[in-house]
């Protein structure tokens, strides 16, 4: 085993180390985390081998670059001593090659003249080969990591000092690649193609999975999983984003934009609750940014009240369903029995160790955060948050557990309490009632009333 540093991009902190621990599982690779800090872009594992660490990173989102860490320290001193101490072994191999040595100063900055000082330092090290500032068959960087705003603070030094050679790049260009604004078709909750790509990551896709979305949009997560090798499945209760728009832009066509016609299984119109996907244990990966039902109401397929004959289009449908002018009658939606209702989706329908990922919004308010739902099926494996103003929205990772380690008493008491409860869109969508009275606490309401009077 030989230690590794991995350069975070700085972004999406709480999302990378999932990332890479996720792609540990996908590549079969033996990871051990050693040091780590979402303060910190910087984070030191330990790998079997270079080759380990080359697919570790060759597909990961928020990483930037995997390095043969040779040292750390907190002055140049201490380095140069470590250095000295734990690397002399790997010298000899590097000898002749050319090679070029940069700093990467984190929250921190020098002047050019001392960066040729600092590099200038590591004139102990037996490399004979030229000098490519282009193209170089080896290249070394020395990483410095700043306390915050130390450029303003003028201060002299940095926090912590790595040094280590380059060992492969992720693929984090891919962005670009999937940049929603060079993209066909859209609509205004398309997930961005970078957390997209994440999901997928941390979904574990792969190629020969299964991938399903459930509220499929315009495909920006079966695209992101099929970009990885999986076969992209997805559904929409609402099927004009799934027709598209007359045939000049639609979901199959973002597939073609991409030349991922072949790893698309297809797309169709359903909800959650009425599917017509079999309870079969067949699915690999759900993956999905569910509706939070701030624009207008959850809705699901049914009528609102079933005591009216008139409302019973339904009925109508079984003759009519295949008439262009035919609209399904809908009724309110519980949020909270939406997350439950996904849960239950990945319970039925998830191989053994398969992964639901999923956003939820929630409050930043602890009182009005929206707790991470639970199913005896399902193991929760990582939380990772998206923070906005007064409000987060979390990507939460399940893995599916294998019959043998479900705890059968409490699947069954789950059922007997499943229910629904409320009557307008607002009653059943909690963050939907504090998004539009701005997030404030009933105790906050309760003193601007009392204030007011």
């Amino acid at each position: 085993m030989m230690e590794y540093l991995i350069r975070f991009s700085q972004s999406h902190e709480t999302f990378r180390l999932a990332e890479i621990q996720s792609l540990a599982i996908v590549e079969g690779i033996d990871l051990e985390v050693i040091s780590y800090s979402n303060e910190s872009p910087f984070c030191i594992v330990r790998l079997p081998s270079e080759e380990a660490a080359k697919a570790l990173i060759r597909r990961s989102i928020l990483a930037q670059t995997i390095h043969e860490h040779w040292g750390t320290a907190e002055t140049y001193d201490e380095l140069h001593a470590i250095i000295k101490r734990d690397t002399p072994h790997l010298w000899p191999q590097y000898k002749e090659v050319s090679f070029k040595i940069n700093i990467d100063a984190y929250q921190g900055s020098r002047p050019e003249k001392r960066k040729l000082e600092l590099i200038n330092s590591f004139s102990y090290l037996p490399l004979d080969g030229l000098i490519l500032l282009k193209n170089p068959e080896q290249k070394w960087t020395i990483f410095e990591q700043w306390e915050f705003e130390a450029v303003p603070k003028n201060l002299p030094d940095p926090l912590k000092i790595h040094f280590g050679r380059l060992v492969g790049h992720s693929v984090r260009d891919l962005i670009k690649t999937y940049d929603l604004k060079k993209r066909g078709y859209i609509s205004t909750t398309s997930m961005d193609s970078e957390l997209a790509l994440i999901t997928a990551n941390i979904a574990l896709a792969a190629p020969g999975k299964i991938f399903y979305d459930p509220f499929v949009g315009t495909g920006s997560f079966p695209i992101a999983c099929a970009h990885f090798g999986a076969l992209g499945w997805g559904s929409d209760i609402d099927g004009r984003s799934v027709r598209g728009e007359g045939g000049k832009k639609s979901l199959k066509g973002n597939f073609k934009q991409y030349g991922l016609e072949q790893l698309l299984g297809d797309v169709f119109v359903c909800d959650l609750t009425n599917s017509p996907v079999r309870k079969a244990r067949i699915l690999d990966g759900i993956v999905c940014d569910p509706p939070y039902g701030v624009r207008e109401g959850l809705k699901v397929l049914g009528c609102r009240d079933p005591e009216d004959k008139d409302a019973w289009l339904v009925e109508k449908g079984k003759r009519n369903y295949r008439n262009a002018s035919f609209v399904p009658p809908k009724k309110p939606y519980s949020f909270t029995a939406m997350l439950d209702d996904i849960l239950n989706f990945a319970a039925d329908t998830l191989v053994d160790n398969g992964r639901l990922s999923f956003w939820m919004p929630t409050a930043n308010d602890e009182e009005q955060e929206i707790p991470v739902p639970t199913h005896p099926c399902l193991n929760l494996v990582v939380v990772c948050t998206q923070v906005f103003y007064k409000w987060s929205r979390r990507l939460i990772t399940y893995r599916r557990l294998p019959d043998s380690e479900v705890d059968l008493s409490a699947l069954a008491q789950r059922k007997r309490e499943e229910q629904i409860k409320g009557h307008t869109a607002d009653d059943l969508n909690s963050f939907r009632r504090a998004y539009f009275k701005g997030f404030k606490s009933e105790k906050t309401e309760a003193t601007s009333d009392i204030k007011a009077e």
